[in-house]
């Protein structure tokens, strides 16, 4: 298979490039094309590290840690000085999204008196929850163990991102609310997940260069797609390649080469509500690059 190339840096350009993402399917499969040197960038070079998503969100405040980093949306006002976001990359919930689910039936009224696990204090999920009531109480356990945390009975209820928005059903769980449909029905708008973000002092050539080979390679994964998933099933935790493939589908398609019009208002709109009501005390400055 031929290796494309991806934009055409400055003459002087010797840049040694870090990206960071989460280990999960869908961003496996859209580094697929950079990860396997399917995508190259004379002048560049791309190392990859993969950690969850809330340690990436507090790494990145730590003085610009990765060049590239994916981020939860709710995390950039706290990055902005540091890092634009990319005008591709996103993770979008059309219509869906992150869960509470609970180990017996429960309505989003009985929220309000019980402890919710959650991910993270820093996730878009997080934030959106405390956007539907801030009240709610919450106790931060890691992503994984969420659903085992329920199982186990320390907790009535817990917020779930990725592949657990699939497979919580099969552990005997119930949804008691999708944060995706309810987002949309008090907006209109989708559900903006998260995203890449990337180091503003690269400055502005780097910047569109690099975005151009990030997109290079969602397009990659999109147009061989047989290949990319059989990459990514090494990071679909407990999906078989039916369920991987849905998932992917879900956060890897024309969204995530373009946000859209619409999917930037609603970056904008969670962001600008979070600060609004209290949730988030920078005041947000949403900018991208393209």
């Amino acid at each position: 298979m031929s290796t494309q190339k991806s934009g055409t840096p400055s003459p002087a350009a010797r840049l040694d490039i870090s990206i960071a993402h989460s280990p999960d399917s869908d961003d496996a499969f859209m580094f697929y094309g950079l990860a396997t040197n399917k995508i190259r960038v004379p002048g560049y070079r791309f190392s990859h590290t993969l950690s969850d998503i809330e340690t990436l969100n507090r790494r990145a405040q730590q003085d610009a840690f990765y060049d590239v980093t994916a981020i939860s949306f709710h995390a950039y006002p706290y990055l902005q000085n540091n890092y634009t976001l990319m005008g591709c990359g996103g993770s979008v919930g059309e219509g869906y999204g992150p869960m509470v689910v609970s180990s017996k039936p429960l309505a989003p009224g009985d929220l309000g008196r019980i402890k919710i696990a959650v991910p993270g204090t820093l996730t878009t999920a997080y934030l959106a929850l405390k956007i539907f009531n801030p009240a709610l109480q919450t106790v931060t356990v890691p992503f994984d163990r969420i659903i085992p945390e329920i199982l186990a009975g320390n907790f009535d209820a817990g917020l779930i991102i990725h592949e657990g928005q699939l497979t919580y059903s099969s552990s005997g769980l119930y949804k008691v609310l999708d944060l995706g449909v309810w987002w949309r029905e008090f907006t209109g708008l989708v559900l903006p997940l998260g995203g890449n973000a990337i180091r503003r002092s690269l400055g502005a050539d780097s910047l569109r260069i690099i975005t151009k080979a990030v997109r290079d390679s969602i397009q990659y994964a999109l147009d061989h797609r047989e290949q990319a998933l059989e990459y990514a099933m090494q990071f679909a935790r407990d999906l078989d390649s039916r369920l991987a493939n849905r998932f992917v589908s879900m956060y890897v398609n024309d969204r995530t080469l373009d946000y859209g019009p619409d999917g930037r208002q609603a970056i904008r709109k969670l962001l600008d509500l979070g600060h609004e009501r209290g949730i988030i005390p920078i005041a947000p400055q949403v900018d991208f690059v393209d």
